[in-house]
């Protein structure tokens, strides 16, 4: 029984000796919060909205009632509006210079009538600042007060060379509560939340809460490494920032004056599917596929063409569409790119010269129409002329319209409806039923069947499985 107690003894001595050294290790956060909380700002705003009691008699009828009859807010002379009331609301921000320009989120500051910042500590609280400039794709902005004197500041750092699992903190005004701290690590990188075209989020577990917008995310040195601006509806523990690599580039243009430019190709792409990779004869499912092609823009005139599938720019791997989407628009208008692409099996490189990037048709045909019914349970015909002014489609558009779709059939589980023109299977044109029937039987061992489809304008892909019902 001695012996027991011993091991016993000697096993939680080892617990609390492990205890202590992981407490050694841990970092303090007070110098950082320290040095860094100074330049860290409350943002307050004011909006005039309407009133929502008001709203709530916005109901047929009840206007003339209240005319006749008066009501809560009496009665309103012809041309007056409904009453308006404040509206207010708190974000987070920190200054890069110190005459006082300060970065936050364009959600916090968007429409926003007036505009307050109120310095840590309560120092030159009550400043009216002005928007410099702002990019809703990325919901950044840039504000600007003036003090008097030299502004506390924080420098961007690179969010690129940080890795997962590293130290962060994050400095704001959460739930209105003025300067304060939260620490985690850098949880995930690179998340795309679906709130927008560059979506490319740092993610971390250091505790962001409504009123932390705008405020930054700060690696241990110090440097600012992402704009908190997300927070997920029902998650716990799980914040969302903006990469200081992303927003840099963009901020300082807007502190140049310049306006926000992205790097344009000028084509439809989406994300390569399991289905698309066996379609196509592809090792993986990586890389994003071209759907349209726009005529005379920079991707038509460096000879790019549906169906070629994206796999690198400028020397770096795509996985996505949404990467290649930001890779694109990290590039400046006017610079040339080298697109490589999977075409027939083979890579091919071009050199195309970007542009700058820069927003409901007619319905299906005929219901007495009648076609080719084949094995995917679609009924086909081929496009005429008057179909594609039905359609309000290009006239010279060549391919198999489809009049029906058979319920329960593959080709409804693959989301076709009637109205599509199907333009091409397996990356060859289709014109006559004939022509789409003779592919499936092709390239029946391959599982599936990759059609292109133009649906009320828009171009894109989709599969179809060729496997038994």
């Amino acid at each position: 029984m001695r012996s027991i107690f011993k091991h016993a003894g000697l096993a939680a001595l080892g617990v609390m000796l492990m205890a202590a050294s992981a407490q050694a290790e841990l970092p303090s956060f007070a110098p950082l919060a320290k040095k860094a909380g100074p330049a860290v700002v409350n943002i307050s705003t004011e909006r005039e909205v309407s009133s929502p009691v008001m709203d709530m008699f916005n109901i047929p009828g009840m206007e003339r009632f209240f005319e006749q009859f008066g009501g809560p807010f009496g009665r309103r002379g012809d041309g007056q509006n409904a009453p308006k009331r404040k509206s207010t609301a708190l974000g987070s921000g920190f200054i890069i210079s110190a005459d006082g320009y300060i970065v936050t989120n364009n959600h916090v500051v968007e429409g926003a009538d007036k505009i307050t910042v109120n310095l840590n500590g309560g120092k030159g609280s009550g400043l009216q600042a002005k928007v410099i400039g702002t990019d809703a794709d990325t919901d950044l902005a840039l504000l600007k007060v003036d003090g008097g004197r030299d502004f506390p500041t924080l420098e961007f750092g690179d969010s690129d060379s940080m890795e997962v699992g590293e130290w962060v903190v994050a400095i704001g005004n959460p739930l209105g509560l003025n300067n304060t701290v939260t620490a985690g690590i850098l949880s995930a990188k690179g998340r795309d939340l679906h709130s927008g075209p560059y979506d490319n989020f740092l993610q971390t577990d250091a505790s962001i809460n409504p009123g932390n917008s705008g405020g930054p995310l700060i690696n241990m040195k110090g440097e600012v490494i992402g704009i908190n601006t997300a927070i997920m509806a029902n998650g716990q523990g799980l914040g969302f920032a903006i990469p200081s690599s992303l927003a840099s580039r963009i901020i300082d243009d807007l502190r140049a004056g310049k306006k926000v430019s992205r790097g344009w190709l000028g084509v439809a792409i989406q994300d390569v599917s399991e289905d698309m990779a066996k379609a196509l004869g592809l090792k993986n499912a990586q890389g994003a596929i071209i759907g349209n092609v726009m005529p005379g823009e920079p991707a038509d005139k460096a000879g790019l063409r549906a169906g070629d599938v994206l796999v690198r720019i400028d020397g770096t791997q795509v996985a996505s569409a949404s990467e290649a989407t930001r890779k694109i628009a990290s590039l400046k208008p006017g610079a040339e790119a080298k697109v490589t692409v999977i075409r027939d099996g083979d890579e091919k490189s071009f050199t195309v010269k970007l542009g700058e990037r820069a927003a409901s048709r007619g319905s299906a045909s005929s219901p007495n129409a009648r076609g080719e019914q084949i094995e995917l349970g679609l009924n086909l015909r081929s496009v005429t002329p008057e179909d594609a002014d039905r359609l309000q489609i290009a006239s010279d558009i060549k391919g198999l319209l489809v009049l029906d779709v058979t319920p329960g059939s593959r080709a409804e589980a693959a989301g076709l409806r009637s109205g599509d023109v199907i333009l091409s299977a397996n990356q060859k044109p289709v014109q006559k039923p004939g022509d789409l029937a003779s592919i499936v039987r092709r390239d029946r061992d391959r599982g599936v069947i990759m059609l292109l489809v133009n649906r009320r304008g828009e171009t894109f892909f989709t599969t179809v499985s060729l496997g038994k019902k």
